[in-house]
């Protein structure tokens, strides 16, 4: 775990400052961070530029929780630099491809950088897209009999401090998943024990769940990208363990016992 001695308050700007990972990282930082989304105090949205300069002003560092459209971040990342930024940590996904866009303009920044590629979270259970059919009693998706690694947003969190605020993470790109690879069947019978409550597990066709993702309002890139996410567990692409959190933070990362118990499933 990073020490924050040394940093002062308000210097690192934490983008998505509501969302899983930058609601944690603000945490960690305590005054250090200069939390800042669409509803904090510090506004910033990315579909409205002039909101960047405002909540970089003062700032050294920045946790990027990136759009959804690469020329947005291409665009901010020259205006963080002339503001004075030094040090930029980007939330990327493990399926990134070498020469990903949003990497890229990180990468070419011409400041210190990490990239962090994390596995699918296991909070998505219970904060995000498969919490409501959880807690309804069923989870749909087109991923099979496939394994995955989920990993404990809080471990991503604690590893985006250490690249903010300690030196030897600059130029680095860290893989991060959790300590085992589960399928869904498996995740599900875990949260059915703590809780008790039935959830059945339905495998259904990718074209089918992309289907319900645009039936639910998501855009088709997005509805398209996460159903090609869910398709690589399906096929075993995923299956794989990566020793980030172990390289960063020097211990082994939260298993899904550890997340469970301190889920809003107890």
């Amino acid at each position: 775990m990073s020490t924050l001695s040394g940093i002062k308050s308000s210097t690192v700007l934490v983008l998505g400052a509501t969302g899983k990972t930058g609601r944690r990282v603000t945490e960690l930082l305590g005054p250090a961070a200069r939390p800042a989304s669409r509803t904090s105090a510090t506004k910033f949205d990315w579909s409205i530029p002039d909101t960047w300069e405002p909540a970089l002003a003062g700032t050294t560092a920045v946790y990027v929780v990136p759009p959804d459209n690469p020329v947005a971040l291409a665009e901010f990342v020259p205006l963080a630099v002339k503001s004075g930024v030094t040090r930029l940590v980007l939330l990327s996904m493990r399926s990134a491809p070498d020469d990903d866009p949003f990497e890229a303009a990180i990468k070419n920044s011409g400041v210190e950088w990490t990239i962090l590629r994390p596995t699918w979270f296991m909070q998505n259970f219970d904060e995000d897209m498969f919490a409501a059919p959880v807690q309804h009693g069923e989870l749909a998706v087109p991923a099979g009999q496939g394994i995955h690694p989920f990993i404990d947003v809080r471990d991503i969190a604690e590893v985006a401090v250490a690249a903010l605020t300690q030196a030897g993470h600059e130029g680095k790109t860290y893989e991060l998943s959790g300590p085992e690879a589960l399928s869904f069947a498996e995740m599900l019978a875990r949260i059915v024990a703590v809780t008790g409550n039935p959830v059945l597990y339905t495998d259904v066709t990718p074209e089918e769940f992309a289907a319900s993702m645009r039936g639910l309002g998501y855009p088709d890139d997005i509805a398209d990208l996460v159903t090609m996410l869910l398709v690589r567990i399906r096929t075993g692409a995923e299956a794989h363990l990566s020793d980030g959190v172990q390289r960063v933070l020097g211990r082994e990362p939260r298993t899904f016992a550890d997340y469970l118990g301190s889920s809003r499933f107890v």
